[in-house]
């Protein structure tokens, strides 16, 4: 009995324990636009040689600066010790890289600071050298064996002979206020207006590669590649062997692995006004023998890297543009990895079956693979195929977007930012083969447990004609299935690029301010295939607004979404999307943010930078007549009378991509259609508006007038 009544005394010990109710966590609490300066950029992985750190930057948003301070950090691999700073308190730190000796440079400020690691605990050596020049020399690949380098340099020209001018023809000259130009292109955007004349040989001199023996391997940079690169500035000091008399400007300079030969991508159009660029892989021996590997007319090519064994140069091939222009394609062609004989001849087409776009290609250490980065559908992973043919094998998976790839000199391990939908990015571990994967920082752990983030749903469906999309819809902060939310579509940019996996601030202030969020990879995006990629050819607007719809009737069909408070918004192509769908399908939105959209195919296509995107896809330019009709029957601007949603346009002042004058032209004709309507122009901005306090700005009022237009809330006086 004694025993029983310890027993039963034990059992209601413990429940009387079990009653307890745990110490409760507090509530977390909504987004806020002030958590803009709380998310930090964590990016810039660098793993070390030896695979044991990975070296990675911190980017702080700075309200009262406008800008961003970074931080040089470093974290075992191991994950034996959380990450450390070394780059120096108050001192902006980017770019570091590994050099050898398991030794890392930094710059910070006016400085090139080396710190030395020696063992996992020993305290952190460090030196820094002043920059002695505020433009750093051109790069220098060093052979395979240390013993030699290549350099690209720039070559004497002849200079123009001037006029001769009288003394008041002098000073009429002086008198004169604005600008010159006589070629094309004459703008870029983000650049300053003209730009400066490529077509100069003054102002654009040709190149010609240099070789001279080496001299301080010591100071040597380790790509991932496999290629190093000297920083040092004694490089200029060297006595140089010219190699190329080809009068271009090589770029992607690659040592074959005997030291004998040099790989290189060249420009044939570079100084032509009227077509575009036509690239091509040359090779050229230390004795200067030129030889040109791509004897096509059909393709360009980017980038090149010999195999291990020196037989084949990896390189990407895409059609050319005016190659796609001249025969008036339908479609843009694949871009393929393809294998060059190191001597020229057949190309081995190494994607041919893999329908996506590959990126960001290398060897392996052994030869027998290529590994290459890609979308497919909202995710960014890695893949690899085997040197000889075959199907792609992809490495790494799961519903994110890996970036940054950074691997160890054995190509045994890799550093890797990975981007999801409910948390910044941080920086992961992994093997080569994916495997063992560890999660390095917890940067915003702090931030993400005070600050409650919203659930997002993966949606696919099909378009009106059966094509199968997919999308997401974030959850409205506190969603209760038995309330009615309002809907904001949100399109992305390009046409050719993707929404995907990905912390978005904007999207989760917008929910978090009780909104639903759609967006989808409408047809155009990248990710789902050549065909899906090409599919807008010829009407922009069409079947990927189809696509947004479907995705619109979807989520009205299965979520308590008031269809009377659908809102649409979005930035470039997504501007453009913007516009379309509330000129097409009018009945259905009722607000609208539309930023730098296109609305006039015809004023664009000679006010923007990028007429080629018209000539492409487009077929052809203005004083073509199915082209013209094309872009009259695809231009916003002729629909504005059907517009009913309330318009908020935000443009950049400067933008040369999307002219502010598409969006002069659309607000007055919504005006004068009687539409309320609102322009946000900022001062300075080209087409992607930038600056910490124009982002909050732009937020802050893009939510104020969804919120008066979509949920109907008066604006305080």
């Amino acid at each position: 009995m004694p025993l029983l009544r310890s027993r039963l005394g034990n059992l209601v010990l413990l429940a009387a324990i079990a009653s307890v109710p745990a110490r409760a966590q507090p509530p977390k609490r909504p987004l806020q636009l002030e958590d803009y300066y709380k998310v930090r950029e964590v990016g810039a992985p660098e793993l070390a040689p030896d695979g044991r750190w990975v070296a990675f930057t911190i980017g702080t948003r700075i309200e009262t600066t406008n800008g961003t301070d970074h931080e040089v950090w470093i974290v075992p691999t191991d994950a034996s010790s959380p990450a450390r700073r070394i780059s120096r308190e108050g001192v902006n730190a980017t770019t570091p890289r590994w050099l050898t000796g398991n030794r890392l440079r930094f710059s910070s400020g006016e400085f090139e600071t080396t710190v030395s690691l020696n063992k996992p605990d020993s305290t952190i050596e460090s030196t820094a050298d002043r920059v002695r020049n505020a433009t750093r020399l051109p790069a220098t690949v060093v052979s395979r064996d240390g013993k030699q380098v290549a350099l690209v340099r720039d070559m004497p020209v002849t200079k123009r002979t001037r006029l001769a001018q009288t003394e008041f023809e002098k000073r009429a000259e002086e008198h004169f206020k604005g600008v010159q130009f006589d070629y094309w292109p004459f703008m870029g955007d983000g650049r300053p207006f003209p730009l400066p004349n490529r077509n100069d040989p003054e102002v654009n001199p040709p190149q010609e590669i240099f070789v001279a023996p080496a001299r301080d391997p010591s100071l040597s940079a380790l790509p991932q590649d496999g290629k190093v690169v000297i920083l040092s500035e004694r490089s200029e000091s060297r006595d140089l062997h010219q190699l190329t008399r080809l009068g271009l400007r090589p770029t992607s300079v690659d040592w074959s692995p005997d030291n004998t030969t040099i790989a290189f991508i060249a420009d044939s159009n570079y100084r032509s006004e009227r077509k575009y660029a036509r690239t091509e892989l040359y090779s050229v021996t230390t004795d200067g023998v030129v030889k040109r590997l791509t004897p096509n007319t059909q393709y360009d090519y980017a980038g090149a890297a010999y195999s291990p064994n020196g037989k084949w140069i990896l390189t990407t091939r895409g059609l050319a543009d005016d190659y796609v222009i001249g025969k008036k394609l339908t479609y843009g062609g694949a871009n393929d990895l393809v294998l060059v004989p190191a001597n020229g001849g057949a190309e081995i087409n190494l994607t041919k079956d893999w329908d996506y776009l590959p990126t960001r290609a290398f060897w392996s250490t052994d030869g027998a693979f290529v590994y290459f980065t890609g979308e497919v559908g909202g995710a960014t992973h890695l893949f690899r195929v085997s040197a000889t043919g075959g199907a792609v094998q992809q490495v790494t998976t799961g519903e994110r977007r890996l970036a940054g790839f950074s691997y160890d000199k054995a190509l045994t391990r890799m550093a890797y930012t990975v981007g999801v939908m409910e948390r910044p990015a941080e920086i992961f571990v992994a093997g080569i083969d994916g495997s063992g994967e560890t999660q390095l920082t917890h940067v915003h752990d702090d931030v993400l447990n005070e600050v409650a983030v919203s659930r997002t749903e993966h949606l696919r469906y099909k378009s009106a004609d059966g094509t199968p999309i997919e999308g997401w819809l974030v959850m409205p902060a506190g969603y209760r299935a038995d309330r009615k939310y309002p809907l904001i579509v949100a399109s992305h940019g390009g046409p050719h690029s993707a929404d995907g996996y990905g912390f978005n601030f904007k999207n989760q202030y917008l929910a978090a301010n009780g909104y639903f969020v759609l967006f989808v990879n409408f047809r155009s995006s990248t990710g789902y295939g050549e065909k899906f990629l090409w599919g807008t050819w010829g009407a922009w607007g069409s079947k990927d607004g189809q696509d947004v719809m479907s995705g619109v009737d979807l989520v009205l069909a299965t979520y308590p979404i008031d269809k009377s408070r659908v809102a649409a918004m979005g930035h470039s192509y997504g501007g453009f999307m913007t516009n379309w769908l509330i000129t097409q399908y009018p009945d259905r939105f009722v607000a609208a943010i539309p930023g730098a959209g296109i609305v006039n195919w015809m004023s664009d296509y000679g006010n923007a930078d990028i007429p080629i995107t018209k000539e492409k896809e487009f077929g052809g330019a203005p004083w073509t007549l199915a082209a013209r009709e094309t872009m009259l029957r695809q231009s916003p601007l002729i629909y504005a009378d059907k517009v009913k949603a309330a318009t908020l346009f935000i443009v950049g002042e400067v933008d040369q991509r999307v002219p502010y004058s598409e969006t002069q032209q659309f607000y007055t004709a919504l005006k004068k259609n009687g539409v309320p309507s609102k322009v946000i122009r900022y001062a300075g901005m080209p087409h992607a508006i930038s600056g910490h306090w124009n982002q909050v700005h732009r937020m802050m009022n893009e939510r104020a007038w969804m919120d008066q237009f979509v949920k109907g809330v008066a604006l305080t006086p």
